[in-house]
């Protein structure tokens, strides 16, 4: 088979379960958001953004240690093993200390009501992070099918009880002639409230580890000391890069509640992480694409005509995503009631976060210059320039300007990240990219946005026609001044493109 064709093809095994994952937890916030507090939501999102730091810490690299030792080390069940046996180790230890520790960490987030949150979720990270040393060795083994199997088998587990915590099991013990009322009354209590988003994780988590079973004890335990330390040193780098990472991402959700009065951080926090979920529209594309770009970049390198290529895929990615923006914010005033009703005040973050997500493609598309040259010291030094800019934006301005604080510093963040990107890669790998399209209908999309919020009348149904017809011109536009490269790429023969 074609060493491509089966890349690509593995590719999108691998992709599909966590782009409808994502889409059905982007699903589940109506869920939410109509039937929970943004009190109770701000606790949610809070508890989320502490998972995604905390999961990288637990993992430290070695998902990427699997693949480089495996491919280094002759044996390399002891390689399996070995990273194995650390990160349940240590797994273990994290959830021993969290559960001990756990009213006292229940205060230090100002939640000190529900310590068992946090036995909760140190269980579901303890479980997540070993559960991913087996994910990992199922890619490492190219079993797409049995990963992907896994992953959507979960995902529709943590759905299901989403729906039978939130939904279903409320409206019984509020019905006490319903026949499942003793059923559900003797396990349900209404005061867990949001809690039972977390306890529907944790019964997907538990359901995924039991699931990768044989992934674990089908294995001869044994640990090579002197194999776990060139693995620390190899995999500690990328921990680094990873946490500054996801500083970018997610810091501002972590810490928004601590630098506001108190009286009004939970439901501030509880708006800003629902509207987000808003602009995770783009995130969504950004990441389809990511699966499939990857692999071809990788795959064109070193075949002479690459780099224009890589020019070529940036246009167009530019443009998609601007047609992404352009066509929300057209629409922003239907889809807006994906959020409840309390939750809406924070719409206006949403056309700043597209942008950041758009910034944030852009940036991954730059970054093949460094992951081709062996440079990947640069990646790392501009997680940390962003990570730098997230923590000064918004331990600087969150305690006057809240939420609006944090959506302009990830758009400011990811911007000064695509500058630098751009001009150490048009120094070390220079790519010919036409900037003149690229910046002309980003910066139109924003144009014809801006002309909606000024100059359209907001009344209803016309207002929404108007902003459509700017948005349909906006896309034939488009049509017309890239008709001919459409042609060419629709015309290609496979010997063309490759």
């Amino acid at each position: 088979m074609n060493p491509f064709k089966k890349l690509a093809g593995q590719t999108a095994i691998y992709g599909i379960p966590t782009i409808v994952g994502r889409l059905l937890n982007y699903l589940l916030v109506p869920l939410y958001t109509y039937n929970f507090t943004t009190d109770a939501f701000g606790v949610f999102t809070e508890m989320y953004a502490y998972v995604s730091f905390l999961l990288i810490v637990l993992t430290y690299g070695m998902e990427t240690a699997l693949f480089n030792f495996s491919r280094l080390e002759e044996n390399k069940e002891k390689v399996y093993s070995t990273i194995l046996i650390s990160v349940i180790v240590s797994s273990v230890l994290f959830f021993l200390l969290a559960w001990i520790f756990s009213d006292n960490i229940a205060s230090f987030i100002r939640n000190p009501d529900h310590p068992e949150y946090i036995k909760w979720f140190a269980l579901i990270l303890a479980t997540d992070a070993i559960a991913a040393i087996a994910f990992a060795k199922l890619r490492e083994q190219q079993k797409a099918k049995r990963f992907a199997l896994i992953r959507s088998l979960n995902i529709m587990c943590n759905i299901g009880f989403n729906v039978l915590f939130i939904v279903l099991c409320p409206r019984v013990y509020n019905n006490p002639a319903s026949p499942f009322y003793d059923f559900v009354s003797s396990f349900y209590d209404p005061s867990t409230g949001v809690g039972y988003a977390f306890v529907a994780n944790l019964i997907a988590s538990a359901f995924a580890l039991l699931m990768l079973l044989p992934e674990i004890i089908r294995i001869r335990f044994q640990f090579d000391k002197a194999l776990w330390k060139k693995m620390m040193r190899y995999a500690l780098p990328l921990l680094v890069a990873g946490l500054a990472g996801m500083t970018n991402e997610t810091f501002d959700r972590a810490i928004l509640k601590h630098l506001l009065p108190e009286n009004i951080a939970n439901s501030e926090l509880g708006i800003y992480g629902a509207c987000y979920k808003v602009s995770i529209i783009m995130t969504i594309f950004i990441q389809t694409f990511r699966y499939a770009a990857e692999p071809f970049f990788f795959s064109q390198a070193g075949k002479g005509n690459e780099k224009q290529l890589y020019a070529d895929v940036m246009k167009y990615f530019v443009i998609i995503c601007s047609i992404i923006f352009l066509g929300t914010m057209a629409n922003i005033s239907w889809i807006q009631h994906f959020v409840g009703e309390d939750f809406r005040a924070g719409i206006k973050t949403v056309p700043i976060l597209l942008l950041a997500n758009l910034l944030l493609g852009i940036f991954l598309n730059l970054s093949i210059w460094y992951k081709l040259t062996n440079q990947t010291k640069f990646g790392a030094w501009f997680m940390m320039l962003g990570a730098a800019i997230t923590l000064i934006g918004n331990f600087a301005f969150i305690p006057q300007y809240s939420y609006m604080a944090s959506a302009w510093t990830t758009l400011v963040c990811y911007a000064v990240m695509v500058v630098v990107s751009y001009m150490a890669g048009n120094k070390h790998y220079p790519v010919n990219y036409n900037l003149t399209a690229i910046l002309g209908y980003l910066t139109l999309s924003v144009l014809l946005y801006l002309i909606g919020v000024f100059f359209i009348d907001k009344n209803g149904s016309t207002s929404l026609i108007l902003n459509n017809l700017i948005f349909i011109a906006f896309i034939v536009l488009i049509f017309m001044l890239e008709k001919r490269s459409f042609k060419k790429i629709l015309s290609a023969t496979d010997n063309e493109t490759k």
